[in-house]
This record gives C-alpha cells, structure tokens and sequence, in this order.
C-alpha cells in the first residue's frame, strides 16, 4: 500500500519525515507530489525500508496549461497527476492518456459525472478520492465532503473507473494508518477490500510506469526482442 503527500516546500514536513511516519503506520510505498521537494530517493529508502516516489501533482489554471506541463513532464516523470477541481480541468485529465491520475476532483466548483467517469474507464485515468477533507473538518464541511464521495464511489463503480486513495497529507500530522481509511471508506459505502485496493493502486502504476521506462520497452504491447538493437 501506498500513500501520496504533498512535501516541503509545498508541505509542511520533508519527505524523510512524512516516509519515516507511512513506514510506522504500515505502507509499503510513498509517492512525492510536490517536484520542487529536494530528496535522496534511495537514501531514504534504504532507511526506513519504504519505496520513495517523485511524483509531479500539475497543478494547473486551465487544460491549456496543464496540457503544456503534461507535456514537459511526462518524460521524466514515474507518476503524474492533474489536479482537478473544475469541470473543465476534470474532463482534460480523465481523457488525456498521459495522465496517471486526476486528483482533488471533488474540490472547489469540480463536478464528476457519469460522461467523465467512462472516460477515466476507457484512457485508464485513476480517480482519486481525497479523504482529507473527512478526515480534517467538521460540522457541514464534513457532512459535504461525505456526500461528494458517496456521489463519486456510486460513479467509479458504475463505470469501473479505475480509482486511487489518499488523505492528501501535507504534513506527516496528517497521514493516517490503512485502518482509519478503511474505517472512512466504509462510511460512503466501499467495503475494506475496496480501500486497500485504492492505496495498493498508487504502487501498480508506478511499478507499471517503471516497466515502460525501461530499456525493452518501445510502445504498448510491444518490447524490444532478442534481435532488436
């Protein structure tokens, strides 16, 4: 299982912090969202025994300048994700291929309908489902933020829209154990399977990212043989 928080500077705890508190609550893996975090990835690795991830989160005005800075970083990048928030960034990163993720779809004026969620089906564009706001507020917020998920689950499933999940941690303060995520998913009704499985989502798309950033791999479907230069 994975996580995926945002770090210093963006965040409020380094990355060596927010890893060393996933590690204790039991993940396997940690993706870095923020690109302008300075970490050693190996180092840090090695010493809480926990896969550390540069991810890039674009963060974006409109899908004209988040195609711009998929395109710049797609390349160098094992995990890239769209922030949403507005219908019209939403419907970009649900239908451009190169995106691994739409995050936060939820926050803000963002809506998600059944159009979007076919469209994360058919490009293989996980959902992410932020339970922060569950997790952080209080009183109507709260209320709000359950009601925006449950809506968003009944859509995922319908459409079996691929989907991670996330507390969406800017400090290690904010991560929180597998359990209590379990524990919140089973209130917009996804069973424990289902929450384990979005956490386990974040380290297949690496692990598949990676493949293809190998020397045998030219295009999908296809790899570089034996007689192959």
């Amino acid at each position: 299982m994975y996580e995926a928080v945002a770090a210093y500077p963006a965040g409020d705890s380094t990355v060596s912090r927010q890893a060393r508190t996933a590690a204790d609550y039991g993940y396997d893996g940690l993706v870095v969202r923020t690109r302008e975090a300075e970490f050693d990835a190996d180092a840090i690795s090695d010493r809480y025994g926990i896969d550390v991830v540069g991810g890039i989160e674009v963060d974006a005005a409109d899908p004209e300048s988040a195609a711009g800075a998929v395109g710049n970083h797609r390349p160098e990048c094992p995990l890239l994700l769209v922030r949403g928030g507005t219908d019209a960034l939403n419907r970009y990163a649900v239908e451009t291929d190169r995106v691994d993720v739409v995050t936060r779809p939820m926050a803000g004026d963002g809506e998600f309908n059944h159009v979007l969620a076919r469209a994360a089906t058919t490009h293989n564009v996980h959902v992410e489902f932020d339970f922060g706001p569950v997790l952080r507020a209080s009183g109507g917020p709260r209320v709000q933020a359950l009601q925006g998920l449950r809506k968003l689950r009944e859509l995922v499933e319908q459409y079996d829209a691929p989907f991670v999940v996330s507390v969406n941690a800017d400090s290690h303060r904010q991560l929180r154990a597998p359990r209590e995520l379990r524990a919140v998913g089973e209130q917009i009704g996804f069973t424990a399977d289902q929450i384990t499985a979005g956490l386990e989502a974040w380290g297949a798309i690496v692990a598949r990212n990676r493949e293809r950033a190998a020397d045998r791999f030219i295009e999908p479907g296809v790899w570089r043989g034996r007689y192959e230069p």
